[in-house]
Formats: C-alpha cells, sequence, structure tokens
C-alpha cells in the first residue's frame, strides 16, 4: 500500500509527523505539504504564480517534499508529478484543531482530501479537536486502523471520511460514531490597527456562537469524548430544492 501524506498547518508540524511515524508502519509513505501553514485557505489552487517543490530532511533523514502551495496544491502535482504512480489513499492531517460543522467549508484539511477524492483516489482528512496541549499519539493509531479498514473495504466514489478526534489518550475515547456534519455559527471580529507607515489594517477573529450538539451531529459526538467520522461529498447539489424548482411555478424565461 502506498499512502500520501499532506495536510494544511505546513510540512514542519507536529501532527504531520505523528501521522507518518505512524502509518509508514503499515505503508510506503509519501510527504508532499504546504511549505508554509495554509490554514483556512479552503479549496484554493495556484495558478498565477509557478510552484516549487524541494526535499526536506527532518532528523537527517529525508522526509517528504514542500511545496510553496496551497493542500490541493500539494495533492494534485503530487499525484500528477511527482509520483510515479497514483497512491492507494490520500490522508489529510493531522490537523491541529477540529474541522467540523461549518469549519469543514474553509478548511484546507479536508479540501486536500477533497482534492485526492476528485482525482479518484480514496481519501481521509484527520484532524485533533483541540489548540492546547496537543497529543497526537492517540489520533495517529487510530488514522492507522482506518486506513487499514478503507483499503480493506474502499469507499464510494466521489465521498471522503473528515474524521476528528477527541485530544485524550486512547484509553478515554469513548467509542465511534458516524455523523452528519453539524450547523455552527460564528461571530467574526476585526480589530482595527494601524501600521508604523499610517496605514490602516485590520486582524480577524471572533468566537462560534453556536455548535449543534446532537448526538448525531460532528459537534455532539466530540464534545462527548467520542470520535466522530462524517462522510462528505464533493457534490454541493442540493436535490431536494432542484426538485422543487423544476416541478414549482418558477417562471423566469418569457421565451
Amino acid at each position: 500500500m502506498k499512502i500520501l501524506l499532506t495536510n494544511d498547518d505546513g510540512i514542519n508540524a507536529k501532527g504531520l509527523y505523528s501521522l507518518r511515524e505512524r502509518i509508514k508502519e503499515i505503508a510506503d509513505v509519501v510527504v508532499v505539504a504546504p511549505e508554509s501553514e495554509q490554514s483556512a485557505v479552503g479549496h484554493a489552487i495556484t495558478l498565477s504564480d509557478p510552484l516549487r517543490v524541494r526535499e526536506v530532511e527532518r532528523n537527517g533523514e529525508f522526509f517528504g517534499y514542500a511545496v510553496n502551495g496551497t493542500p490541493a496544491d500539494c495533492v494534485k502535482i503530487a499525484v500528477r508529478a511527482i509520483l510515479k504512480t497514483p497512491p492507494d489513499l490520500v490522508i489529510s492531517g493531522i490537523n491541529l484543531g477540529a474541522n467540523i460543522a461549518t469549519n469543514v467549508i474553509y478548511s484546507g484539511t479536508i479540501s486536500a482530501a477533497t482534492e485526492g477524492t476528485i482525482l479518484g483516489i480514496p481519501s481521509i482528512a484527520v484532524s485533533l479537536a483541540t489548540f492546547v496541549n496537543p497529543d497526537f499519539t492517540a489520533a495517529a493509531s487510530f488514522a492507522k486502523r482506518l486506513a487499514l479498514s478503507i483499503y480493506e473495504k474502499n469507499l464510494p466514489d466521489g465521498t471522503l471520511l473528515n474524521v476528528n478526534i477527541p485530544n485524550l489518550p486512547e484509553e478515554k475515547i469513548k467509542g465511534v460514531v458516524f455523523t452528519r456534519q453539524g450547523i455552527s455559527r460564528f461571530r467574526e471580529e476585526f480589530d482595527k490597527r494601524t501600521d508604523p507607515r499610517g496605514h490602516i489594517y485590520y486582524w480577524q477573529g471572533g468566537e462560534m456562537l453556536f455548535c449543534d450538539e446532537g448526538n448525531d451531529a460532528d459537534c455532539g459526538v466530540i464534545r462527548n469524548d467520542m470520535i466522530s467520522i462524517t462522510p462528505i461529498h464533493f457534490d454541493l447539489t442540493d436535490y431536494k430544492f432542484l426538485d422543487e424548482l423544476k416541478n414549482g411555478n418558477w417562471k423566469l424565461f418569457s421565451g
């Protein structure tokens, strides 16, 4: 089995290193990751600038390839240019911080897995639900088990798995739940500042006001110390409303 690893936290992220150390126990591993942090870039790709790739060493040995692009760029260039044959699986992560509810839209971690899915490769996104004192041990071990399961059973075409794991020792995680994407609301705040040259700029922040805590939603499952696995597909069509539009009285063309 050959597995491509990537992320949006950058090639030097601790979560990526922990993932590689565990996954290389079961597969040939290739790391192709952004040279710098690319969090919340969504599914952006680089078209107006060249992509530069450099080899990276860690602890005196080859670790992977750093790309001066986005997570989606990394998967594209890995599959189309760096690797001689496509990988059997793409794993994006381990992200620092949960990717749940509305965050899924912005996440570079999930977009990398989405790109793998678009290219016809089974893909998963793995995130650790914390920004404080992260311990990636349990998340890396679970990613390894899940990778083996996917290799045996595969995934439906066009569908990836979004995995969120509590920041707990493995023995304290209460279980695994297959979930839906929850609903969340976020209040943005923009801190207005002035730089040394007198130019105004804004620093964006804010807080989450609401996150769906239903027993079948990713938010609620994570808060109950369980692993959340949500199947996601890149077809964004609202088929129910599409049928209503087709069958409704929407006369928008006079011809």
